[in-house]
């Protein structure tokens, strides 16, 4: 929509540089040209306004297979006008001078003229294909059979329009038909899907088989060990037996060996002392034997009156220690006899 403004009777338009803008007075163009700027009187001006950017025209249309489904057709062309000269002249692009904005609907025009030519190419297409086969390969087929019957087509080159592309976004059954498609596809799924549900299991299971013959297989290791480290314990336990009753017989010999010793240096020891002692007492003996052979030699030279004053002597000095005297009848006849003869006692 170009903009116009207001001044004193006069107007002012200001167009865009994606617009192409027409100026007529009396019938002579006065301006011409995308993205004008001009003055004019809105009682003498004709304006058209021709939009010269690309377009987007999206459309929806049904058509039949070959097989009589019903399919939905969804597309979208894209266009412009390349001469909005001969698109003025063939179509009402004309603007109020006032409010700048077009007094028909030429882009309504040109989309209905845009859809009922793609839609008859499209028709044509489908209807000599098959469902299946239309939705496998028909989005390609129609694409080019659009794109190839709008460029052929006579009438847009005459109206100044240029097809840029075509697009076909998809083509769909009717939702029953959809469903009855899909349940096939559906059911193959499920069945990989419960596949390879099944093989993960299988895969699970496998690997807790692995894993418990891995244990198991660990435990017999580990209980072998224990025997092993058992044994070796039972061996070891069994050597230090046999040293320790080695060195308590070591000990014990040795101990004996001692004892052997001490013994023998005790007997002899003792037999030493024995000997001293005895050497001693032999000493002692043979002493006092001549001790008392000198007292009796020394007795028997003195006369017997002395004898008897030495024993009345002694007896003086042991009288007081003296419980009883014992005097045998020998001795009592003896003195008797000699008091008696008057010799001396």
């Amino acid at each position: 929509m170009a903009d116009i403004t207001r001044r004193l009777g006069w107007r002012h338009l200001r167009g865009a540089p994606t617009a192409h803008i027409r100026h007529h007075r009396d019938g002579h163009l006065l301006h011409d040209g995308p993205g004008l700027s001009f003055w004019f009187r809105a009682l003498t001006a004709a304006l058209s306004e021709v939009p010269v950017d690309d377009r987007e025209l999206a459309m929806t249309f049904h058509a039949r297979t070959s097989d009589f489904q019903d399919v939905a057709v969804q597309a979208t062309v894209t266009y412009r006008i390349s001469d909005p000269a001969l698109a003025a002249a063939r179509l009402d692009f004309s603007v109020d001078p006032d409010t700048g904005v077009w007094r028909g609907a030429p882009l309504e025009q040109l989309g209905t003229l845009l859809t009922e030519t793609a839609q008859q190419h499209a028709l044509d297409v489908l209807a000599r294909t098959p469902l299946s086969s239309a939705l496998v390969d028909g989005v390609a087929a129609v694409r080019e059979r659009v794109a190839a019957g709008l460029g052929a087509e006579p009438r847009l080159p005459a109206t100044g329009i240029e097809v840029v592309a075509v697009r076909v976004v998809a083509l769909r059954p009717e939702p029953e038909v959809e469903r009855a498609l899909r349940t096939p596809a559906r059911e193959q799924i499920q069945q990989e899907a419960d596949r390879a549900t099944y093989e993960r299991r299988a895969v699970a299971v496998e690997r807790e088989r692995t894993i418990a013959e891995n244990e198991l297989a660990s435990q017999i290791e580990l209980a072998r060990r224990e025997e092993q480290l058992v044994e070796q314990r039972g061996t070891n336990s069994r050597r230090e037996a046999e040293e320790h009753a080695a060195a308590d017989a070591v000990r014990a010999d040795a101990e004996a060996a001692r004892t052997v010793r001490l013994a023998e240096a005790e007997a002899t020891k003792a037999v030493r002392l024995a000997r001293a002692e005895a050497e001693g007492a032999r000493e002692v003996g043979e002493a006092r034997a001549q001790a008392q052979a000198a007292w009796l030699r020394a007795h028997a030279e003195v006369d017997v009156t002395t004898l008897h004053a030495l024993t009345g002597t002694r007896l003086a000095e042991n009288l007081p220690h003296i419980d009883s005297v014992t005097i045998s009848p020998d001795v009592l006849t003896g003195l008797l006899s000699r008091l008696g003869s008057g010799e001396p006692a």
